[in-house]
């Protein structure tokens, strides 16, 4: 795996950041083997990366509240020729940055894309895009999971037949309470919500069971403002962001608006919805768009909860699947799962605008990005 320049670094003013491990998440169709570790210090320069975890398509990760433990899904095919989904856990050395499988678990659904660590970490969330359905998997004291303790197969279908013939969960989150869990199901243009008890890592459905969105536009992924009053949906198909009101005691949404990520630029069937982050002092907020390979950057109203676009800023490859702020907000990093690379980008505090710091990773069909603190 080598490591490319791409322009020169901008000035960073100096803080008290540490450094931090940061795991990618891939597609091992090509040239990845699995999950891989780099380290990034306090201006956003990546080490090398070394592979930690060989394993099949480790397409998403996420890790616990307490850094010691990281979870995957795996998209695989079985004996039978059925692609099939698991959850892998590992134990994070927090030292070195390697991983040490614990144990795997099978969700029961067809070929996972998220998966999500309850705030409690006692629980761990999947959802599967090709069966349309979700799973939640206690966590035992070691950090290992437990045999599904709920799967919920969601149902029907919406306008777009290819798409959407059927059901295709796509993520799973927490709310900032721990209380419900909302799942994004892109073949039902619907956000399904459920009560969440990471006790028994049990999932009900809840009351109001889900919102619906304008029919076509296919949600993919979700985020919390950091205040809890608002959710951020980015619409797959529709190239769009939907921001909602969010009620927390009931968990009810409430559209407020649909901003489109295009800017202007004439829709195309080959562009479509990926990721969507909010910026952790909530002041802006970050989506991507494949095919026209670009982060688009949003300026947050706290108290309405409105976004006002203000750029969209080349992803520095092809097809960012996925990017993630890191800890502390100062860098995002974008997944570019079609040109092989990830891209390291200075985010001002002041204005939310992104400058390449000139640091990237070569690495194979990288799909996912998530973050540790170096102690």
């Amino acid at each position: 795996m080598a490591l490319h320049g791409l322009a020169a670094a901008p000035a960073i003013r100096a803080a008290a950041v540490r450094d931090q491990w940061v795991y990618l998440g891939t597609y091992t169709t090509g040239k990845s083997q699995g999950i891989y570790v780099s380290r990034m210090d306090a201006a956003g320069k990546l080490a090398e990366p070394q592979l930690v975890a060989r394993t099949t398509n480790p397409s998403f990760l996420a890790v616990d509240s307490t850094h010691r433990f990281l979870y995957a899904v795996s998209e695989v095919t079985g004996s039978t020729g059925k692609k099939e989904g698991d959850v892998a856990a590992y134990a994070i050395n927090i030292k070195t940055g390697q991983l040490t499988e614990l144990n795997r678990q099978p969700s029961g659904g067809e070929t996972l894309c998220h998966v999500e660590v309850d705030r409690t970490g006692k629980t761990v969330l999947a959802a599967s895009y090709g069966g349309g359905s979700v799973t939640a998997f206690p966590v035992n004291a070691d950090g290992s999971l437990g045999q599904a303790t709920s799967f919920i197969q969601h149902h029907g279908s919406s306008v777009n037949p290819r798409n959407q013939a059927g059901p295709h969960a796509h993520c799973i989150v927490t709310d900032p309470a721990n209380r419900f869990a909302l799942a994004c199901d892109l073949g039902l243009d619907k956000v399904l919500v459920y009560k969440l008890d990471a006790n028994t890592a049990t999932l009900t459905t809840n009351t109001p069971a889900f919102t619906s969105l304008t029919p076509g536009v296919g949600p993919r992924h979700l985020a919390f403002h950091p205040n809890g009053k608002f959710v951020y949906v980015v619409n797959e198909m529709g190239c769009s962001v939907t921001a909602f009101a969010y009620g927390a005691k009931r968990s009810a949404l409430s559209e407020i608006q649909t901003i489109s990520t295009l800017a202007g630029q004439a829709a195309d069937p080959a562009f479509s919805g990926a990721e969507v982050v909010v910026h952790p002092a909530g002041r802006f907020l970050y989506s991507s768009t494949r095919g026209l390979d670009v982060i688009n950057i949003f300026s947050v109203n706290p108290k309405t909860g409105k976004l006002a676009h203000l750029e969209n800023v080349p992803s520095g490859g092809k097809t960012p699947r996925n990017f993630n702020l890191d800890s502390s907000g100062r860098f995002l990093l974008a997944a570019n799962q079609n040109s092989d690379n990830v891209v390291v980008f200075q985010m001002d505090p002041a204005t939310g605008r992104l400058t390449p710091t000139g640091s990237s990773l070569a690495i194979g069909n990288p799909s996912c990005v998530v973050f540790v603190p170096v102690p």
